[in-house]
């Protein structure tokens, strides 16, 4: 019911971008802003970001906690160019977010 394990199905946004419930188990292509909103996942869900731009682009929290891997700073992240984060909800507006190019 999850959709096939072999693929990563990509959502392609040209703009500014926040989450949506369909996004779980996807990749968003993104050039610019993604942003994290509250009330939207279950625990488990995941999301892929891939930086498909030359420069940094945010992936904001909004009325979530967002803590980085490893670390468990909170707050807003930088994706450089090409780099790949992916977004992980482990509970009620908490996610981890890891990855490669990940500031």
């Amino acid at each position: 019911t999850a959709g096939s394990l072999r693929s990563v199905p990509q959502n392609a946004q040209g703009g500014a971008y926040t989450l949506v419930a369909s996004d779980n188990g996807k990749h968003i292509r993104a050039a610019t802003t993604v942003t994290v909103p509250s009330g939207v996942f279950s625990v488990g869900n995941a999301v892929s970001v891939v930086n498909y731009t030359g420069g940094s682009i945010a992936i904001n929290a909004s009325g979530v906690t967002l803590r980085l891997a490893g670390t468990g700073t909170t707050g807003n992240r930088a994706l450089a160019q090409y780099g790949v984060a992916t977004v992980l909800c482990i509970a009620a507006n908490e996610f981890v977010v890891t990855g490669s190019g990940l500031s």
